[in-house]
């Protein structure tokens, strides 16, 4: 991804995203209608690399890559004003996102009207997401076998935290899952004799709250965090991001999370190595 604006012919350019640009980025989600925050672009920022397109001065585009580790990458917040779309605009931000992880395993979550243009540049389809959402009704707690127990996290967790996702989603996000733990209102982790075998968060995020990621070792496991964390939000607006083969759809429907949106996971590269636990959940479509 190169430092220097590049100028195509049709007069539109692309540079390297600024601080000072992130009021407009979140414009465009705006006008989307996508329900993030100016503080969650500021969160991408933070951890990632971005690119803007400006045509007559004005910002119609931006794309964002997160770097995880020497051979992992996620992208997202590619957007293009629905004004200048149809005008490769969005082909140039990948193309541009792309340059330099060629020895990279590249992961996104596809529109159905964005996976055409991913496939050609050779992105192929790796699951579906499910978005969840709703106010959160309260439900009974799942029942634990003995030796299993929900314990809030602590600031000595942060480095098990770190890991069990890393193992869970196949990339290394060690400051990222730091910040969200900062960020969270609520870390829980399963614990089985002592020892942490899956962990959820509950932050502050679009219109309401979010939780993610979350990672256990099975069904039960993931559904006794995430059925802890929306009950401590029933009453309030709820959003999670589930991975659909875990099978929790129909169960997030009755605590009040209906679906939404289905998006697709797409990959480029070598396929994710992920071990137990399980993603079942993700931080955010863009950060994966």
């Amino acid at each position: 991804m190169s430092d220097s604006p590049v100028v195509a012919s049709d007069g539109v350019t692309l540079r390297p995203m600024t601080l000072s640009d992130l009021g407009v980025g979140h414009a465009l989600t705006t006008e989307l209608r996508w329900p993030h925050r100016n503080t969650d672009w500021e969160l991408a920022f933070r951890h990632g690399e971005g690119l803007v397109a400006e045509r007559d001065g004005a910002i119609v585009g931006t794309g964002m890559r997160f770097r995880w580790g020497p051979r992992h990458a996620t992208i997202g917040f590619v957007i293009v004003s629905p004004a200048c779309q149809g005008r490769r605009i969005g082909h140039r931000l990948m193309t541009a996102l792309l340059d330099g992880l060629e020895d990279h395993t590249v992961l996104l979550h596809a529109t159905a009207d964005g996976r055409g243009l991913y496939e050609r540049l050779g992105f192929v389809r790796a699951g579906e997401i499910r978005q969840h959402q709703g106010v959160a009704l309260p439900s009974p707690p799942i029942a634990l076998e003995p030796g299993w127990r929900l314990r809030p996290a602590s600031q000595s967790d942060l480095m098990t935290l770190a890991a069990l996702d890393a193992q869970a989603r196949g990339m290394p996000r060690d400051a990222l899952i730091e910040e969200l733990f900062a960020q969270s209102e609520a870390t829980v982790v399963l614990d089985h004799e002592g020892a942490a075998c899956g962990f959820a968060m509950l932050r502050r995020t679009g219109r309401g709250h979010s939780v993610g990621p979350v990672a256990a070792p099975d069904e039960v496991g993931a559904k006794a965090l995430i059925g802890y964390l929306s009950g401590l939000n029933a009453g309030r607006f709820t959003r999670i991001d589930i991975d659909f083969d875990t099978g929790l759809a129909e169960w997030l429907e009755s605590i009040g999370l209906l679906r939404v949106d289905a998006p697709t996971t797409m990959v480029r590269g070598a396929p994710l190595a992920v071990d137990t636990p399980r993603l079942y959940a993700l931080a955010a479509q863009a950060l994966g």
